[in-house]
């Protein structure tokens, strides 16, 4: 062979070395994430969750792709969604809510990160807090276990209620069970009545609030679900409105309007559940995690819903809030 036929020859099999180069590297592992809201309700607890993939050494468009399915506030889409997601073979799930029933009725072998405020033992998604087993494990943040303790802050801040509806959302029963059934044991300690009103759709809560106007209960309790979280701004307007002092399970409510929340700090428990799919999509078995129980939680109040409801927060209040938003 000619030097000049060589030279060109070399030349153009180093030119395709990168393409097959490309070629032969593998695709980057996928991580589901499953959602019972919306993403754009949901973007500072992206930001967490991305943070903790990133702590566990996982960077979304770097050495993860990320496949976003979200259900809308329309429940009965999950378990086609976390199917969707099985078929594409996500490396792992991350989800909460109602999602983790879609998601492990639809595998039984990808790993599954989920958040939950129920006991995830007594639902049989774990055989124990220590050692899960199977495959999945997450976090478990509280928060019907936290009800007495709402209870206890919202009489702080309203001493002459006697009178409190409790409103729970009737599609996402086991929670709202357990929520009623705290709120009343809690409620009967303080001498306190109690109104259960049930809603799972925009056209309910406004009953709801409609029904209040006649009845006039003295303080509004909001349950803990996503859907009342999707419909947060609907909820400040109507409390205020109809001049309801209401406690919530989290800091988005009051961030918009609302009078206080008491709760976990559901930022936290995104960042954690975004380090346990991460370490799971280095090797890591979700039996062999325990599931975590978040221990932060913060009070915050609106200074300014209060002073519009007529009411004064008290010193010792002030004194415990994490948060007070002027």
């Amino acid at each position: 062979m000619r030097r000049r036929q060589f030279i060109a020859l070399l030349g153009g099999v180093a030119a395709a070395w990168p393409v097959a180069a490309r070629a032969q590297q593998p695709a980057m592992p996928v991580i589901g994430f499953l959602d019972p809201t919306s993403s754009d309700s949901e973007a500072d607890r992206l930001r967490a969750f991305r943070q903790g993939l990133k702590d566990s050494g996982s960077v979304e468009g770097e050495n993860v792709t990320i496949e976003y399915r979200w259900a809308e506030n329309q429940p009965d889409q999950l378990p086609a969604l976390a199917a969707d997601l099985v078929r594409r073979q996500v490396a792992v799930i991350a989800t909460r809510s109602s999602g983790v029933f879609a998601a492990k009725a639809a595998t039984s072998t990808i790993p599954i990160v989920f958040m939950l405020s129920e006991d995830p033992v007594r639902l049989g998604l774990v055989s124990s807090l220590a050692r899960p087993g199977g495959n999945l494990t997450g976090v478990n943040f509280f928060s019907t276990e936290l009800a007495a303790k709402r209870l206890e802050l919202l009489r702080e801040l309203v001493p002459a209620a006697a009178r409190v509806a409790v409103l729970v959302n009737p599609a996402n029963a086991m929670r709202a069970e357990a929520t009623v059934k705290d709120v009343q044991a809690a409620a009967a300690a303080m001498g306190l009545q109690i109104l259960v009103v049930r809603a799972s759709t925009s056209s309910e809560i406004n009953a709801a609030f409609a029904m209040f106007a006649r009845d006039r209960p003295d303080a509004l309790f909001v349950g803990t679900d996503p859907f009342f979280t999707s419909r947060r701004v609907q909820l400040i307007l109507l409390t205020t409105r109809h001049a309801l002092p209401t406690t919530y399970a989290g800091r988005q409510y009051p961030e918009v309007g609302g009078l206080m929340s008491y709760g976990s700090n559901i930022a936290d428990a995104y960042r954690q559940i975004g380090i346990y799919t991460g370490r799971i999509r280095r090797g890591a078995k979700p039996g062999d995690l325990p599931v975590v129980q978040s221990s932060k939680f913060e009070l915050v109040i609106n200074a300014e819903t209060a002073r519009v409801l007529g009411l004064t927060v008290p010193p010792s209040l002030l004194a415990i809030a994490d948060e007070v938003i002027e």
